[in-house]
Parts: C-alpha cells; sequence; structure tokens
C-alpha cells in the first residue's frame, strides 16, 4: 500500500513554499537542507540518538509538504521536530533544555553562557510549543518514519563487502536526509541507491557505471565468460538490486534516488573535487538544485526589527489544515533574524545551517 508519505518528484513543483510565495524549488531544497543542518547540529549537541535525529529529519521535510517555508522559519520547525522526537523516541530531554541549546545555535554562542531563566530561552519554549502543535496536524499524529539506515543494515548483513562501503553508504544515508529523498521514495530505494553509491565510489572510476549496476538483468549475461582462474562474479556489483527482487519500476526510483544525491553533492561548489561519478542516463526527471552559491541570497546582514505590536515569528495553529498567512517577520529570509520579546528586546539569528 502506497504510505501518504511518499510523494511524487513532480509534488516538488507544488510545495506550499513554491505555489504561495516567491520560493523556487532550488530556494526551497537548499533552505531544507539548511535546516536539516541545524536539526543534526541541534541533536548532536542535546546527545540524541541518530534514530531520534532521523526521525525528526523526517518529520521536517513532511511538515514543509504541506506548510511554507515563508510562514515557518525552518529553524522553529527543526527545534520542534527535535522536541517531538525526544518523546517519541524514548529519549526525553527538557523543554528548556532544547530552547537553551537552539538559543545557542541560533545566536552562535556557547550554551554555558546562555541563562536558562533568560527571557529569550522563555520565548523559544513558546515558539517550539506554538510550532509543535502545527507540527502535529501536519503529521496527522503519524510519526512512524522509515529510516534508510535500517535497510543498509539487512545489506550488509547479507553480504560480505568491503568495510569502505558501508561506511560511505552510511554516510550518505546521513547526507540523503539533507534531500527530500525521504518524502519521495520508501525507505528500501533510498538504501539501495546509497549502497549502490557507495558501490561505485570504493570500486573507482573504472568500475561499472551506476547504469550498468541497476541494470534489470546482468549487462554480461548474453556475453561469452572469459577464462579466469577465479569465477566471476558479475551480480556483485548488482547486489542491493537482486537482494530486493526490484522491478523495472523500483530500478527507475532507484535511478532518480541516485540523480538526486549526485545533483545535491554537485550543487554544493566543491571547486576542486571533480565529479567522478555520472548519474544514471535512465533517470529523465527535471532539474531541482542549483549551485548553491548561484540559490539568491538576503541582501541585508542586520537584524529585521519588528514594528510595535507584531505577533510571534511562528503563528499559531489554524487548526484548519491551511497554510497561514505570512507574518511580517517572514517576508523577508535575512541571514540574522529577531525574535521579539516581551520587552521588545531583539535578538539576532545567525544563519548557522
Amino acid at each position: 500500500m502506497q504510505s501518504q508519505w511518499v510523494f511524487p518528484i513532480s509534488a516538488l513543483q507544488l510545495t506550499p513554499s513554491v505555489v504561495t510565495s516567491s520560493y523556487t524549488i532550488a530556494k526551497e531544497l537548499y533552505d531544507r537542507s539548511r535546516g536539516v543542518e541545524f536539526l543534526f547540529r541541534l541533536g548532536s549537541s542535546l546527545g540524541l540518538p541518530t534514530s531520534a535525529m532521523f526521525t525528526a529529519a523526517t518529520w521536517f521535510h513532511r511538515f514543509f509538504m504541506r506548510y511554507s517555508m515563508e510562514d515557518y522559519h525552518r529553524q522553529d520547525v527543526a527545534a520542534s521536530c527535535i522536541f517531538l522526537a525526544t518523546k517519541t523516541e524514548e529519549c526525553g530531554r527538557k523543554l528548556r533544555d532544547v530552547a537553551r541549546v537552539c538559543q545557542a545555535k541560533i545566536i552562535g554562542k556557547d550554551v554555558s553562557l546562555i541563562h536558562s531563566e533568560s527571557p529569550e530561552v522563555d520565548q523559544l519554549q513558546n515558539v517550539i510549543l506554538l510550532t509543535e502543535e502545527v507540527l502535529l496536524e501536519a503529521l496527522c499524529f503519524d510519526f512512524v518514519a522509515p529510516s534508510p539506515h535500517a535497510e543498509l543494515i539487512d545489506l550488509f548483513d547479507a553480504y560480505q563487502e568491503d568495510s569502505r562501503v558501508y561506511d560511505y553508504a552510511w554516510s550518505i544515508a546521513h547526507d540523503s536526509y539533507r534531500t527530500p529523498l525521504c518524502v519521495l521514495f520508501p525507505s528500501r530505494i533510498i538504501a539501495s541507491a546509497c549502497y549502490v553509491l557507495a558501490q561505485r565510489a570504493v570500486d573507482g572510476p573504472h568500475s561499472a557505471s551506476l547504469d550498468a549496476r541497476i541494470s534489470a538483468s546482468p549487462p554480461s549475461a548474453s556475453l561469452p565468460t572469459p577464462p579466469s582462474h577465479k569465477p566471476a562474479s558479475p551480480d556483485a556489483s548488482r547486489f542491493a538490486v537482486e537482494y530486493y527482487g526490484f522491478t523495472e519500476d523500483d530500478i527507475a526510483k532507484v535511478s532518480d534516488a541516485l540523480s538526486i544525491l549526485l545533483e545535491y553533492y554537485s550543487a554544493q561548489d566543491m571547486q576542486n573535487a571533480p565529479h567522478v561519478i555520472s548519474p544514471p542516463t535512465s533517470s529523465l526527471r527535471p532539474t531541482l538544485y542549483e549551485p548553491f552559491s548561484q540559490v539568491p541570497q538576503p541582501l541585508s546582514h542586520s537584524a529585521s526589527i519588528p514594528p510595535a505590536g507584531t505577533s510571534n515569528r511562528t503563528p499559531i495553529s489554524s487548526y484548519g489544515g491551511n497554510t497561514p498567512a505570512k507574518t511580517p517577520l517572514h517576508v523577508a529570509e535575512q541571514p540574522e533574524r529577531a525574535i521579539p520579546e516581551p520587552a521588545k528586546k531583539v535578538i539576532g539569528r545567525l544563519d548557522l545551517s
């Protein structure tokens, strides 16, 4: 049965951020990546298990399939996802502790310098709770979040590979959460893409191409077998595809997942790191990413100061399933963002993600 949380790739062109605001797909994916990076840093500072952070990252992407990034700041949503995950994943943290660490990340200071009773931490607690209400609505109280890491463990147990393949595949699966793969494909498709890409990276540029590794049948099946002192293993590079018994439709999804991962890596502007792995030619999807240096950035580096009487940055839950109207503080994305305080103080927000 198709999960309600698996969307077609074309759905990225119809997200609330793209349809109801000035966001482009590339800008939204760039900000999603930054939001997940902030989420991971927050979770690591809180000492959370990686499983909780992966669950929170999945919720983060699900949330923005239903709400606009102009209405809810990515760092607010990331903090709320982390706080909710500490409850569902049985690694409880106090709200004040989450807010305190989050505040330290936002303003770029050591957490030891953040007073737990400060008005800024109090304000951030309210923001997290308000955002959590909307998060629960967006998730429909469905907290199950399958992880590609669980599928990778099955692959590792079923086949003895070079240990570097395990390390690379595990790291690529981490990076997959910085992309929207978790809302586009089932976890075994993502795991297979991570495994195949890791194999290709370890085997080197002269090894079988990605197309050959995910083909429906071994490319050499119809060719005569050359003499050898060692039995050939033509299917070793196709282990993931054969392990799951993928259909042609599944293989097409693996191809798309691979191309999105490679496109994400290419967008990071690693000037001195040539991209030697070509994406599968069978993926015909439209381009999603732009080089991150070309994604429109805010012009101002000063904090925006809200007018008197402005409501909190994160609007209260609408309880109607509709994306709320933009608040004044969400009109422009800025590197340093203001958090209004009861005493009308302004706190600069750093873009650490």
